[in-house]
């Protein structure tokens, strides 16, 4: 994986994590809630995951945001 492409994972994941607990919920309940499992969650805030824009829309309407925000800045 190229150190662009890690980097911007990297950092998507932690804006994911962030939001998440600014709302303070757990992994399970926003996992639950986007329909992806615990572990893939968990992965994706690690940078582990490339997920797709379908997912990225399920995250950001159970944070109850627009999906704009989870790439801004990037």
């Amino acid at each position: 994986m190229s150190s662009v492409k890690e980097g911007f994972l990297i950092f998507l994941g932690a804006r994911i994590a962030f939001l998440r607990k600014e709302r303070k919920m757990s992994q399970l309940k926003l996992a639950l809630e986007c329909g992806v499992s615990k572990s893939y969650l968990s992965d994706l805030e690690r940078g582990r995951r490339n997920p797709s824009a379908f997912t990225l829309r399920r995250i950001a309407l159970a944070l109850k945001i627009d999906p704009g925000k989870l790439l801004e800045g990037l």
